[in-house]
This record gives C-alpha cells, structure tokens and sequence, in this order.
C-alpha cells in the first residue's frame, strides 16, 4: 500500500512537472539559456568559437561580387579570412535580434562572389587573419593539383597559418557554378561562414534570363542570448538557425520580378544537412547540375528539389504567376528560429503583374 501511494505520488509530481513545461510559451522557450554544450545529454568537448574582441561585420549583405585588378591579363583577387561578428536575424515579432561569430572571407558571410569568364586566368591572392590554419578549396573547379587547397591531410599544400599569405592561380573553366570553402578542420570551419560562391559564365551564353540569384544554404547553432556560436553538425550540434546567404527570414531579401521574365536560381549546399527547396505557385526546370548543364530533353520539371551538402543545382523558371510566393525548405524544422516558426529558410519570391 505504502509502495502504491509512494508511486503514485510520484507520478502525481511527473504530471505536475510535465503541465509546467507544457504551459511554457514557445515565446518564452525561446529566451531560455542554450546549454553550455551544443547538444542536451550529449558530452561535448567542442569549446564555441573564440568571441573576445570580435568586432561586429562593417558590411550586411554576403556574396556580393568582388572587384578584381588586371595584370597582364590576369584577374587578380584579394581574400582576407578573418572573423567577425554576423547578423543573422532582426528583431521580429518576439524573437530577439541574433548575431553569430562568424569565420569569413572579407568579412561578410557568404564571402564575395568571384564571377569570371570561362577561359579567364584567376589569380586569388590570400590571407589569413584569423586564430587557426586554413586553405581554399575550388570546389568543384578542375584546378591544377597544387592549387585544390587540401590542406588537411596535407595532399596538395600546407595549412596557411595565422598571418601567412598563399596565392592561388589557374585558368576558370568550365563554365557554371561553383564554389570556394576553407579546407582545414572542414567539419568546424564551413560551417561558421568560410564558403562564398564562385560562378563562371560562358563565353557565348546559350540563353539568357532576366534575374540570376545565388542561394546557398548553410545552418548555425547559437545561443541567441549570448551569441555564443558552435558548428552545427549532425547528431553532435543540431542548428537551431538556418540560413541563405547568411539570413534567416525575415532578413532574407525577396526576389523581385516583372510577369514574364526569366529567372535562375543557383542552389548551394554549403553545410551539412539536406535542404528539398520548395517553389510555391510555379515549376521549374532543372538547367545545370555541378555545373553542368542539362540537354534541354533531359531537364525535369520541378517544384521542389533536394539540395544535399556539397551540390549545386541551377533552375530556371518564367515568372507568370502573379503574387507573393513561398521558397523554403521543406524540412520544416528548418523554417524556424530556434524553433519558434516563421523563419529559417523561408524567403518570398514577389511576381509583379
């Protein structure tokens, strides 16, 4: 009897408990303390990214396209790595205002876009101003061996140091999208904003289209109280924020077009998760893969596509649905802010009559 009553007392102090947390408003789960670790019930040994004296970013919007000098005929590039502090989300409604510590090329994240011609020499010279060793990779570009960037394991150089300068250099080819990411400690440093597009436009465009947007995805684990930012990873440090191009909606930019026109837009897997990228009121055609186009018989036609880490996919669709349309992820944990929803990966594509 004695046994009963105890059990049930304790069962009356577990529903008790369980109505407190059930009360609690997603609002105010929201301004709840992140765990000093990135994962509940995991042990983590992952420290967040260095945040003393990181100054916030000068600039607001990623991947704008960088300025280049001609030398003999060569397009120079200046990258610096170096760390700062990133917007990644205003104050909205009540959700608080959310900057991460972010690693970058030249302060913005995503880095600036390179945009070169197919057949163009690409000369990048960098630095590195941040706490760690890093390289470049060219992903998906068939550079000579010894400028891919492999630095760890060291196959094809060594880890640019704190303070080091490495230069780079190759012919751009082929044409399409592509991108450029650190390549030391890739599991860390990606995903706290060390990638930035690179895109290569042929010498004879085949067609051409009136909007051309680049989108790459990325996600983040922040404690938006604090800042304190770790690199999200699968299983060890889930994300609680999602982004493209560096914001999470609302901070997204919408895209603006008249009816009618032409519109590309180039998909980026640039973390570690699966994002199937869902266009309301209108299909596309899936134009290139990696870069490489797809023969017009082959090209299926889409209204959602699943960007995996790693993968680019250009689409192309005529804007002839007028209004304010969707475009998210349709993993729908990946359309909140630190699981309070709307947010994430969500932006609006306006189609004007």
């Amino acid at each position: 009897m004695r046994l009963l009553l105890a059990t049930a007392g304790l069962g009356l102090v577990a529903i008790i408990a369980l109505t407190a947390v059930m009360g609690t408003s997603r609002a105010q789960q929201m301004q709840m303390p992140m765990p000093e670790t990135p994962a509940a019930g995991i042990k983590m040994t992952e420290e967040p990214i260095p945040d003393q004296g990181v100054p916030r970013a000068t600039e607001t919007t990623g991947g704008q396209p960088l300025k280049y000098r001609l030398v003999n005929g060569v397009k120079v590039f200046d990258l610096v790595a170096r760390p700062v502090k990133w917007k990644i989300q205003s104050k909205y409604e009540r959700q608080p205002e959310v900057w991460a510590t972010a690693w970058t090329y030249n302060g913005t994240v995503p880095g600036p876009m390179i945009r070169v011609t197919e057949g163009d020499r690409v000369r990048v010279v960098f630095k590195n101003q941040l706490p760690a060793p890093i390289s470049i990779h060219w992903h998906g570009l068939p550079v000579p061996n010894a400028m891919d960037g492999v630095a760890e394991p060291a196959l094809t150089q060594k880890p640019i140091r704190s303070g080091e300068t490495f230069t780079y250099e190759f012919v751009a080819r082929p044409a399409g999208t592509f991108f450029y990411h650190s390549h030391v400690e890739t599991d860390r440093q990606i995903n706290i904003g060390l990638f930035a597009p690179f895109i290569i436009d042929p010498k004879r465009p085949s067609s051409r289209v009136d909007k051309d947007v680049v989108l790459m995805l990325n996600e983040w684990r922040i404690d938006p109280s604090t800042g304190k930012t770790w690199p999200a990873m699968p299983s060890m440090s889930e994300p609680n924020y999602f982004t493209i191009n560096g914001k999470a909606f609302p901070d997204i930019p919408t895209i603006t077009v008249k009816k009618g026109q032409r519109v590309r837009l180039r998909f980026v897997g640039a973390g570690q998760f699966l994002h199937p990228m869902h266009l309301h009121g209108m299909f596309f055609k899936i134009v290139a893969t990696d870069g490489n186009p797809v023969p017009p018989a082959a090209q299926l036609t889409k209204d959602t596509l699943p960007i995996t880490p790693g993968e680019r996919y250009d689409v192309e669709f005529v804007a002839d649905n007028p209004g304010k349309w969707a475009l998210h992820c349709h993993v729908l944990h990946h359309v909140t802010n630190n699981g309070v929803e709307p947010g994430g990966l969500l932006m609006v594509v306006n189609v004007i009559p």
